[in-house]
């Protein structure tokens, strides 16, 4: 299967090779300065069609003000040169006739003073460069018909789209999509690029968002955030937009989706919605997560929980290797949202946004393991069902108001109600290496109840008269409460010399109550000479109260079971003052703060008539740097410290027999895990030759890391106690670098990683020493011809080593691959074809696992009706059957393969309807395609 992909890379890379060569193409040069004869740097240069004015090719000047564009094939075309704040300069331009370049030396723009009404096209300028801006605009990047913002953002240079739909500009992930300069429900990315239309969009702008603290101060604190701002056209502000979808298959399998927007310049409003048994998740992974009915009350109510041995670092859970973009299980999911967004005057804005999810979701999974330990290796399977089903209600409301030009009030309110039922049965067993079963067990879980949440804050601003001098004091509150029921049966047998059965049947009833309170207050003063002084304060108090009561079942009798029981008060407090100094010298700009954290834990262990107490104070400092050689081009350098306490379920001395045989019990001497990370990061992004170098290097060191520590008795059951640990140590890095050939309409984006971690772990009450390492890296192709012809090639791998202290010949080495083509055609102005293929492989080298999993989508789409407002479109999704999935990860001291159930073949007519799809008489002017005389000078 590599081989056949291979073949198809070489063979559409030699033709378009043979395409490039076949005919004898030529070089436009040329030097673009101002009236004073400086250079203009990052001034558009276009070629233009003699014909009809449709773009040919563009370039960038650089910082000499040169250009060159190559490979032209046209005999003659029209140049046109744009500036910020310059006229337009037109020049037609012809093949030369005895070389293969030419060169239209100095070209000296001229500042606008002259009235250009005289011109009947409009500037058509692909990319305009705006201080730290970087502005595509959109209708010079052709889409296919009814195609969503994703679709567009992959065709403009120096932006990636991978397979989930995370975005990358210039090398960095963008984790904030603007619409007019708003958000558009909330900060998911994806909301915004895979529901509206990229007809809609006039402009994208990429720019470097200063943090909400550096925009209200005025001062520089080096931080950015990658963010894309779609700017609507107007025609699109003036009605109703959207689309909708519906479409039916075999085996009763639908899909029903839509969007309709109505934006302005004072409002904007959206409503989203989505119903299908087809496992597609069209929102985020936030969205699925509280489709689950949120991480916390997962393992709430004492129901089917597997506790998940942590890893090295402080408690992660390994390194979980993805099987691929499927979601695994059988899925139907409905979930409808809206997003309000309304401007009452300058001063006063409102965004809010709502969220309705529910999920129904059925698991059967396998699982196989191979457990490493000092006194002998044991093999653990497991074969389970679950049926999930939960809903959620989410609101989001966002209120800003400028009282004066001093002062200003933020209130932030977030708050969401969750009802989740689930069911889960599996069945377990222990083996050693001969394959004599040491254990079995059989366990049905039943869980169902409902989680409230609400959180609000409410910033208010104060600005002095004296420029960087600020106070600003943040107010915050939150409450958390579920209750949750649920039901245990379970059979446990063991083995060995002394056999025995052991039967559970439980009930158990647990209500959560939390709320927390604080404020942080935040001073800024300039100190001279470009520094400036940040004093911080910050108070926070966490209440919680958990009644946790488990009975034993003992015929139509109700035991209470006061060992695995619970009741508690926890109240933690935190106070940290703290005081940054920060220096702007231009280019570079350096932050250096120490702040102290003192932290107190008061519990109370109700039913056992014990107390917790602890008292935790640390001193944490931070530097960072940030170097801006260019507007792009950077260095970021950035060292930080934190204090990870344990929290109350971490040091309370309380069973969890969720599982029974994996039983997780809490340790009142940990102490917190005090953590060091550095981080340095370069950036460089060529904006004329559109090539990006992405460097990322990382360090974390820990001391007193907690980790949880396995110990297994002579039955084979399992106890997991998180206990601190000597140091551990992670570091590594990655480099991305993109860049086009623009003779091949091509593009390569290679990122090579590695990851390495030395830590300890205990394991039998012996410390053992760890060490992973993780190879990997990625490479992508794309190769783009017009609108028409759309292919993508990439490949993703990972080698993962694993190496134990107590046992060499235990060490673990397993590999994870995937390769991926896309293509996509349009063709006859109304078919487009599109096809996936993916091809997932997992090779232990440790157990001899070896899966392969290879999954092809095709579909045929006949666009209909007036511009293109409807598509009918036949799919065909996993036509090779693939009803599984696969994962692969290793952990502290074992390796693990799954094995999921899936959909299979899916086989799909489905229509679309693009609402107001026309195009604005007035954009005739000026887009690509329309033709209309031109004043033109000749050179």
């Amino acid at each position: 299967m590599k081989k056949l992909i291979a073949c198809v890379f070489l063979l559409l890379f030699g033709a378009s090779i043979h395409a490039a060569a076949q005919n004898s193409r030529w070089s436009l040069m040329g030097k673009l300065q101002d009236s004073q004869s400086e250079a203009l740097r990052s001034a558009t240069v276009t070629l233009l069609s003699t014909a009809d004015s449709t773009l040919l090719a563009f370039g960038i000047s650089d910082a000499k003000g040169a250009f060159e564009i190559r490979n032209i094939s046209e005999e003659s075309c029209l140049v046109q040169v744009t500036f910020m704040g310059m006229e337009t300069f037109y020049s037609l331009v012809e093949r030369p006739e005895n070389s293969l370049s030419l060169d239209l030396g100095i070209i000296q723009m001229k500042e606008k003073t002259a009235d250009l009404d005289e011109f009947t096209i409009q500037d058509i300028a692909p990319i305009t460069i705006k201080k730290d801006t970087i502005e595509y605009h959109a209708d010079a990047f052709k889409t296919q018909p009814n195609a969503n913002v994703e679709e567009l953002l992959k065709r403009l240079p120096g932006v990636e789209v991978d397979q989930e739909g995370n975005i990358k500009a210039q090398g960095e992930t963008v984790n904030r999509i603007l619409v007019d300069g708003k958000e558009f429900f909330g900060t998911d990315p994806k909301l915004a690029t895979k529901n509206l239309l990229a007809e809609a969009i006039e402009k994208v702008q990429i720019l470097d968002r200063r943090s909400e603290q550096s925009q209200f101060t005025g001062i520089d604190d080096g931080q950015r955030e990658k963010t894309i701002n779609l700017k609507l056209k107007e025609d699109f502000k003036k009605g109703f937009f959207g689309n909708f979808t519906g479409g039916y298959g075999e085996d009763q399998r639908y899909k029903l989706q839509g969007n309709l927007n109505r934006f302005s310049e004072n409002q904007q409003l959206s409503f989203l919605g989505l119903s299908n048994n087809i496992n597609e998740q069209g929102f985020s992974i936030a969205d699925y997560l509280n489709f689950q009915g949120g991480v916390q009350s997962m393992g709430a109510a004492g129901g089917q929980v597997r506790v998940t041995v942590g890893g090295l670092g402080g408690g992660s859970a390994g390194i979980p290797i993805n099987s691929g973009q499927r979601m695994n299980g059988i899925m139907d999911s409905h979930a409808y949202g809206a997003n309000v967004n309304q401007d009452f005057s300058k001063n006063t804005q409102l965004r809010s946004s709502y969220f309705f999810n529910q999920l129904n979701h059925q698991i059967s999974q396998d699982i196989d393991r191979l457990n490493f330990f000092p006194s002998g290796d044991f093999t653990f399977e497991e074969r389970s069902i679950q049926d999930n089903a939960s809903s959620n209600h989410r609101l989001n409301l966002i209120v800003d108001h400028r009282i004066d030009s001093l002062n200003s009030f933020r209130s932030t309110t977030n708050a969401q109600i969750t009802q989740s039922d689930r069911f889960g049965r599996s069945e377990t067993a222990n083996r050693d290496l001969d394959g004599n079963i040491l254990n079995s067990g059989e366990r049905t879980n039943l869980t169902f109840g409902d989680t409230y949440q609400a959180n609000t804050e409410m910033l208010l601003r104060h600005r002095f008269n004296k420029p960087g001098q600020t106070i600003s004091a943040n107010l915050t509150f939150g409450i958390n409460a579920s209750d949750f029921d649920g039901l245990l049966s379970a059979t446990n047998e063991f083995f060995g010399e002394a056999p025995s059965v052991e039967v559970i049947e439980q009930e158990n009833r647990q209500q959560n109550q939390a709320i927390n309170y604080g404020a942080n207050v935040s001073y800024t003063s300039p100190l001279g000479g470009r520094k400036y002084l940040e004093l911080v304060y910050n108070f926070r108090q966490n209440r919680s109260e958990v009644d946790r009561a488990v009975y034993d079942r003992d015929g139509e009798n109700l035991v209470f079971n006061q060992a695995l029981s619970n009741r508690f008060n926890a109240v933690y407090t935190y106070h940290r003052p703290g005081a940054n100094v920060s220096y702007n010298a231009g280019k570079y700009n350096l932050v250096a703060g120490l702040a102290l954290q003192a932290t107190t834990l008061n519990g109370e262990l109700l039913l056992f008539d014990e107390t917790v107490s602890n008292n935790f104070q640390n001193l944490l400092p931070s530097l960072r740097m940030n170097y801006s050689m260019s507007n792009t081009k950077n260095l970021v350098f950035n060292y930080q410290t934190s204090v990870n306490e344990p929290n109350i379920e971490q040091l309370q001395p309380v069973i969890n027999n969720a599982d029974p045989l994996n039983i997780y019990v809490g340790n009142p001497t940990l102490r917190p895990a005090y953590n060091h990370r550095w981080q340095v990061n370069y950036n460089s992004f060529d904006m004329g030759k559109f090539i990006n170098i992405f460097a990322n290097g990382f360090a974390n060191f820990t001391e007193n890391a907690i980790v949880n520590a396995q110990s297994i008795d002579e039955r084979q059951v399992r106890t997991i106690t998180p206990v601190n640990v000597r140091n551990n140590m992670l570091f590594g890095g990655t480099v991305n670098l993109g860049f086009p050939i623009p003779s091949l309409n091509s593009r390569f984006n290679l990122g090579p990683n590695i990851n390495y971690s030395n830590g300890y772990n205990q394991i039998n009450e012996l410390e053992d020493r760890i060490q992973i390492n993780n190879l990997g890296g990625n490479l992508r192709y794309d190769f783009t011809w017009k609108e028409n012809v759309n292919l993508g090639l990439s490949s993703n791998i990972s080698r993962q080593s694993t190496a134990y202290t107590f046992n060499p010949q235990q060490n673990q080495l397993f590999f994870n691959q995937n390769y991926n083509v896309d293509l996509g055609l349009t063709f006859l102005e109304k078919y487009a074809f599109a096809a996936n293929f993916n091809y997932l492989k997992f090779n232990s080298r440790t157990t001899d696992f070896n899966e392969a999993i290879p999954l092809l989508n095709i579909s045929l789409s006949r666009f209909i009706l007036k511009n293109n407002m409807g598509e009918i479109k036949i799919s065909g999704n996993n036509l090779l059957d693939q009803n599984i999935g696969v994962s692969q990860r290793a952990d502290v001291n074992f390796i693990e393969q799954s094995v999921t159930n899936n959909l299979g073949r899916i086989i799909m007519l489905s229509f679309t309807y693009k609402l107001n799809s026309r195009l604005n008489p007035l954009n005739s002017l000026g887009r690509p395609g329309s033709a209309g005389p031109v004043r033109i000078m000749r050179m």
